[in-house]
């Protein structure tokens, strides 16, 4: 037997000692000083071998003082991770855990499924937003020989199929109007409580009509939001608590995100770095299962092969790395311009509020039938604008005329009110702000070898990032989206700069802003 002396206080630290098996041989003085022995180790020996947390906190985090070892040295004790006192073991703490352990465990199965479901889903909704861009581009073609009845048909066509989805949001699920998102970031911030199930067919048959319509919207707000209502359908079908509730609604959302955009690492990056923004491990769990079933299943339905095609790109010389930081700047500035545009014409539509919410939505979509009449290639989601631009198909007049009309699109079409998101006309708008950028460094640097379409792949993340200041996020999706790793680096200088510049001139994210007028319109609701 070895023995070993200590200094103590309390008398939970008797009780500790007995616990671990650490035998008393005698206890004297008001600190209660003891000799303690274990079989043939000293007391130091015994803490270096226990090292769970639990010992620390009942027997490291008692003493005081330091051991004087067998060979005459002092061994300063190991401070615990905090200062708690020490409890006597209960046997519940152990019940507890197992309960953790089951709860977290059936959270993990519950995501599969939601996953799985929202895989199905999302897949089905891209393939039918397909179809109805195929089916105006047919329309399109037919009214062209039928002259001005055609036109007035395209106008007409466009202005009802807006119309009816503005009525369906008003009429079954108010906070189905727009991208979603802000939506459900509330309600895991526990500002609002979720949305009724009714949300997701709502959104599904609205985002359809609205963005087949031909308004630039993206797809991948309904497809968040339908992820996050079908996890709250099942947490309240499991009665769930709403810790649970908000985990499960977090990891829907991201399956969402990623089976908009075959994106599974971007889905996992947008729920920790935009929803939840912390590191939380149950959270990533779920996300994780919900991913890990969400993309196989869409892939079943959509194929495994990257959203958009581009080139071999070279990497890029140190010596372009000034130009991509410029990009990144001028991206910033951009994104400001572009958040500003959006809260105005939303606060302009606002001003018409003795209007119907229908007859608003019914004239932003006759704007936008006109537009596609005129030119059909700049409306919709822009995936077909985003894929011409990357390949470098247009020409620098035509793209610089694009740019500025998507820039206002944009910004009107969010403002009828109607089911669809942001994040795919941002990267239509930073595709065409980078290409348009290499295009002027090509002609000024003649060099340096520029790739405009590179310049096109690192302005889509840079914009996104100068928009939403999820940059992590945006890199990541633009990566996933393209297949290209090339420009990592660049795209790191440039959504540096493109987030930089915007909190400097005191832009709010774009999301934050739109979550404010969710929570007016919940009030309204509150209050009807």
């Amino acid at each position: 037997m070895t023995a070993t002396t200590v200094v103590i206080d309390g008398a939970a630290a008797l009780s500790a000692c007995q616990q671990h098996r650490l035998e008393i041989v005698e206890k004297h003085g008001r600190h209660r000083q003891i000799r303690m022995k274990s079989r043939g180790r000293t007391c130091g020996e015994v803490l270096a071998s226990r090292p769970d947390r639990r010992f620390f906190d009942q027997v490291g985090g008692i003493f005081s003082g330091t051991f004087a070892s067998d060979f005459g040295k002092d061994c300063p004790l190991r401070k615990p991770r905090d200062h708690r006192p020490a409890v006597d073991h209960n046997p519940s703490d152990d019940s507890q855990v197992a309960d953790e352990r089951r709860s977290l465990l059936g959270l993990a199965a519950m995501a599969l499924i939601i996953g799985a479901a929202t895989g199905c889903v999302g897949a089905v909704f891209r393939l039918l937003l397909a179809h109805a861009d195929r089916l105006r581009d047919a329309m399109i073609a037919w009214a062209y020989g039928h002259a001005i009845w055609g036109f007035l048909i395209v106008v007409g066509t466009c202005a009802v199929a807006t119309l009816v989805a503005a009525w369906m949001v008003r009429q079954f699920s108010p906070h189905a109007s727009g991208s979603g998102i802000p939506h459900v970031e509330a309600v895991l911030r526990e500002e609002i409580p979720p949305a009724p199930f009714g949300l997701v067919p709502v959104k599904f048959i609205g985002g359809i009509l609205a963005i087949g319509s031909g308004l630039a919207l993206g797809r991948e707000g309904p497809t968040v939001q339908m992820g996050a209502g079908i996890a709250v359908f099942a947490a309240r079908v499991c009665r769930l608590c709403g810790a649970d509730s908000r985990v499960l609604l977090a990891a829907g959302a991201g399956a969402g995100l990623a089976t908009a955009f075959n994106a599974p690492i971007a889905g996992l990056v947008f729920v920790l770095e935009e929803l939840v923004q912390r590191i939380e491990h149950r959270v990533a769990i779920a996300a994780l299962a919900a991913l890990a079933t969400a993309i196989p299943v869409a892939r079943l339905l959509l194929g495994d092969a990257p959203d958009f095609q581009i080139g071999p790109l070279s990497y890029p010389s140190a010596e372009s790395a000034p130009l991509f930081f410029t990009l990144g700047g001028i991206a910033g500035l951009l994104a400001v311009a572009y958040n500003r545009t959006l809260l105005a014409t939303i606060a302009v539509r606002d001003r018409f509020g003795r209007l119907p919410i229908e007859l608003r939505a019914g004239l932003i979509g006759a704007s936008v039938g006109m537009l596609a009449w005129f030119a059909p290639e700049l409306v919709g989601g822009g995936d077909q604008i985003t894929q011409r631009t990357l390949i470098g198909r247009e020409s620098v007049g035509i793209l610089g005329f694009a740019f500025l009309v998507r820039f206002g699109l944009g910004a009107l079409s969010y403002a009828a009110g109607t089911p669809g998101g942001l994040f795919a006309p941002l990267l239509v708008l930073g595709a065409q702000s980078g290409q348009l950028f290499g295009a002027a460094c090509r002609l000024a640097f003649p060099k340096l070898a520029v790739q405009p379409e590179a310049f096109a792949l690192v302005g889509m993340a840079a914009f996104f990032t100068g928009v939403v200041r999820a940059p992590v996020t945006g890199i990541v999706l633009v990566a996933e989206m393209t297949g290209n790793v090339t420009m990592l680096l660049p795209m790191l200088g440039a959504c540096f700069m493109a987030m930089l510049l915007p909190m400097l001139l005191g832009n709010a994210p774009i999301y934050d802003s739109l979550r404010e007028h969710t929570l007016r319109l919940e009030r309204q609701i509150r209050q009807r």
